[in-house]
């Protein structure tokens, strides 16, 4: 391949992942055609991408980005899968897939700076909150205390309403009220 062709290819990757911040290397070599394209495509129904790699110019092209950890894995056919509303929810989906295709190997993966090898480290990245569930539990957590303050405030305003409603009610019945000890 000629200089001018791997700068293209150099070139076209940084275009490509130049937003990616968090992505999984992955090795789909050998899986059946079919099987493949039922994954890509259920994949890209979630806005996930796959795109395999030509590992030195991969490399070169991670070079100073935040898929740099991944360079130093990128060996046989890989491929660098990216994209949805973050990457735990890819390592969940590739995760689900490795299950019913053995051949799907999960090689790292990168999140944040942080870094996941193997199939056991994407596995662990898989059981993290995506952003909106993580976002979801601070907002429970900030609003449980305020629920407990408000029902805490609104209790015994209640139970002074209905024991003035009561009061109310026998007082215009004409009966008497007794004093309760």
């Amino acid at each position: 391949m000629s200089k001018p062709v791997k700068d293209m290819i150099v070139a076209e990757y940084k275009r490509r992942f130049n937003d990616v911040t968090s992505g999984l290397l992955i090795d789909i070599r050998g899986i059946e055609a079919n099987t493949n394209n039922e994954l890509r495509v259920d994949l890209l129904q979630k806005d996930i991408h796959i795109t395999v790699l030509k590992n030195s110019l991969a490399k070169t092209a991670f070079q100073d980005t935040e898929l740099e950890g991944l360079a130093d894995l990128i060996e046989g056919p890989s491929a660098l899968a990216f994209g949805g509303n973050s990457v735990v929810e890819v390592a969940r989906k590739l995760v689900d897939w490795a299950k019913k295709i053995k051949k799907l190997e999960l090689k790292a993966a990168v999140l944040d700076g942080q870094f996941f090898e193997g199939h056991e480290g994407v596995k662990r990245l898989s059981e993290f909150p995506t952003k909106e569930e993580a976002q979801g539990t601070v907002v429970q957590l900030l609003l449980s205390p305020a629920g407990n303050v408000v029902k805490a405030a609104t209790s015994p305003g209640s139970n002074l309403a209905s024991i003035i409603k009561e009061i109310t009610t026998r007082l215009e019945e004409g009966k008497t009220i007794e004093k309760i000890a």
